[in-house]
């Protein structure tokens, strides 16, 4: 067996003192909790629900108003739908980018 190369400890030594770094972060951040992760779900959701429901009841008001060969409702539904599904990426994409952003520092 070799003896291991001293690039390789300082490696596996710099790995180590990272994850604890990590570890001791994630303890003393109080900030991400279960209640954090359950919020953040919700916020999701509703804002997928929101615009989608509102392209629906618009929807709706134009089929009654202006009656035309196809939907609509139908149309709206799909459009709320698209952009509820353009915010939730908004913000999951900043959330990701902010707990990177701490594991940087």
């Amino acid at each position: 067996m070799q003896p291991p190369d001293k690039k390789d400890e300082n490696s596996f030594s710099r790995q180590v003192g990272e994850k604890a770094q990590r570890k001791l972060k994630a303890l003393h951040n109080d900030k991400r909790s279960v209640w954090f992760g359950i919020g953040m779900f919700g916020m999701v959701g509703w804002s997928v629900a929101v615009p989608t429901l509102l392209g629906a009841a618009l929807g709706m008001g134009m089929d009654k108003k202006y009656p035309e060969s196809f939907s609509w409702t139908l149309s709206f539904l799909i459009l709320g739908l698209f952009a509820g599904c353009l915010i939730a990426w908004h913000w999951i994409t900043k959330e990701h980018n902010e707990m990177n952003q701490d594991k940087d520092e």
